[in-house]
């Protein structure tokens, strides 16, 4: 059978949403559009992706981490327990760093462990990405700050993998994933940073596939705040790299449709009701910037990498496993 679904598929706020599926039943955590009362990372609940329900929210505010922003929120499940990453900070480039929570339930609530992650002096990291190889080793991939430039890289946020040991900390083993190199991925000229003035680019929201025995590391590059803003992707052989992306002039999987989607990104990556079809979940804006709403559709591979099925702004449909 099917359904038809229409985005945004959650009329409300919810930025930077990680959707995945357990026991049957979908969920989505995000960023807020602030510090909501009812808590931090609101929590949705469905059973196909298209009806969606608010079902709290993952952190108490205020009882466990101080902090004005908290952002991009990620699950990963292993051996009965929930780990929450996410990263909070002040706002400014004294300190964003990533933190884990974790609980027995999906829905939580979810407890901080007291743990920064990584163990480094980074002042700057946000957008942690968990990832369970095959083999059941997990890795951290993340973005945090390079001030250097080279011949083939931009100062800005980038992007970074760890090995994580015990799910609550990572192994001191960071390698550069991907550092900026297009116009596209520039977010802002001449930007005050760090008691200097920087051509500041940006790569963020890693989200890992394997397919046909490669990874692929989609991201998302620009300014958050307009058009350049979209999802591309790099590929390696391993976790820990080499990663390599092709010079890309636009984002090549998600990028703005003038006048009815602007800034599409931010994605997780979940399998949909009919078991086998492989969705995109991300954020996007309206064309009058009203809010970042969750959006889904169809991620295809192509010989030329993954592409999306999007953004669709009309009535599409999705298919649904039939019982038995």
């Amino acid at each position: 059978m099917t359904l038809t679904y229409q985005n945004p598929v959650f009329p409300e706020y919810f930025a930077d949403p990680f959707v995945f599926r357990h026991e049957g039943v979908y969920y989505a955590v995000g960023t807020d559009a602030g510090l909501a009362e009812g808590g931090l990372f609101p929590i949705l609940r469905s059973l196909n992706l298209v009806d969606w329900e608010r079902a709290g929210y993952a952190l108490s505010h205020g009882e466990q981490v101080s902090g004005n922003e908290f952002w991009a929120p990620e699950v990963a499940f292993h051996g009965g327990v929930f780990y929450l990453y996410y990263s909070v900070g002040p706002g400014n480039e004294s300190g964003h760093v990533l933190r884990v929570a974790t609980s027995d339930s999906p829905e939580g609530p979810y407890l901080d462990q007291g743990r920064v992650l990584p163990h480094t002096d980074q002042p700057f990291t946000i957008d942690a990405h968990p990832f369970l190889d095959d083999d059941g080793a997990w890795y951290l991939f993340y973005a945090r700050d390079f001030l250097d430039t080279g011949a083939e890289s931009k100062p800005g946020t980038a992007l970074v993998v760890d090995r994580l040991v015990g799910m609550t900390e990572t192994a001191g083993e960071e390698r550069t994933v991907l550092r900026a190199t297009q116009p596209w991925q520039r977010f802002m000229s001449d930007r005050p940073m760090y008691g200097g003035v920087y051509d500041w680019h940006t790569l963020e929201g890693p989200c890992v596939l394997k397919h046909g025995g490669r990874y692929y590391c989609l991201f998302s590059g620009g300014r958050w705040e307009n058009e350049s803003y979209g999802v591309d992707f790099a590929v390696a052989d391993h976790p820990m790299g080499p990663w390599r992306a092709d010079a890309s002039e636009s984002p090549r999987v998600l990028r703005t449709i003038h006048g009815k989607v602007l800034g599409p990104g931010h994605n997780s990556a979940v399998v949909g009701p009919d078991g086998e079809t492989l969705f995109i979940c991300y954020h996007a804006w309206d064309p009058a910037m009203t809010a970042r709403r969750l959006f889904i559709d169809p991620l295809v591979w192509t010989e030329d990498g993954p592409r999306a099925l999007g953004p669709t702004t009309t009535p599409q449909t999705i298919r649904i496993k039939e019982p038995g």
